[in-house]
């Protein structure tokens, strides 16, 4: 099911959060997720650090003792992934991770490019009016992956890349655009993760924080125009071998 490797397990079987426990006595700690939820993250956490393989099968008992908790939660997170599209049933009995399609990457690309170049324009446009909070989020994102490409940490670039891309859609203002472009975020991670990581898409980054910082908002739609169309021909030549 998965390479071997084990990961800090995400929740503890009792439902309660790692940690010591305490919480300030002014601040009541915030309620934990659900633990389906939490196992639902966990899941797709490792589906798109390639620790469950496109076309591995998922066992839930394992699964369980891996994360740590009951199979009950564990249960529910799986078939919330298999409506999702994430995982499929198999034929008798488990389900397995769902072997991306050319399609399912030309969808997804169809989607997210008119959004994100949405929220592009919308990011420009609020530091051109002086909202600039965001600025630094963006700029840290640029340093967070170039630091990670210099030592060859593909996981935590791709992490970065992603984080970079939601930070534009909090900068955008836009609630209904935010909450939309959420839906697509665990696919998008996992074609990042999947996809190769070139030198130039870090450098498209980079124009795109120029661009949305300088307040101009069509030229921040036209780089970033740029940049996911070729992050589809990076996506279909590292997945599918597209020349």
């Amino acid at each position: 099911m998965t390479d071997g490797r084990r990961t800090d397990v995400t929740a503890t079987g009792d439902g309660t959060a790692p940690g010591d426990g305490t919480a300030s006595a002014s601040t009541p700690a915030p309620a934990p997720a659900p633990l389906s939820t939490r196992a639902r993250e966990a899941v797709l956490q490792r589906i798109v650090d390639r620790q469950y393989a496109q076309g591995a099968r998922l066992v839930e008992r394992e699964v369980a003792e891996e994360l740590g908790m009951s199979r009950v939660p564990v249960r529910e997170a799986l078939r919330a992934l298999v409506a999702e599209g994430l995982l499929e049933l198999l034929p008798h009995s488990g389900v397995r991770v769902r072997r991306l399609e050319r399609a399912d990457v030309e969808h997804l690309y169809e989607v997210w490019e008119p959004l994100t170049i949405q929220a592009s324009r919308l990011a420009a446009r609020a530091c051109a009016a002086g909202d600039t909070a965001g600025l630094a989020t963006l700029d840290a994102a640029l340093h967070q992956a170039e630091s990670a490409a210099a030592v060859d940490e593909a996981t935590r670039e791709v992490a970065a890349h992603t984080a970079f891309h939601e930070s534009v859609v909090a900068m955008s203002g836009n609630p209904l655009l935010a909450r939309t472009m959420e839906q697509l975020s665990w696919q998008l991670r996992l074609v990042f993760g999947l996809r190769e990581e070139p030198a130039h898409m870090r450098a498209q980054h980079a124009e795109m924080y120029r661009h949305i910082a300088a307040g101009d908002a069509e030229a921040a739609a036209a780089s970033t125009l740029l940049h996911v169309r070729d992050s589809r021909a990076v996506a279909l030549r590292s997945l599918f071998g597209d020349v």
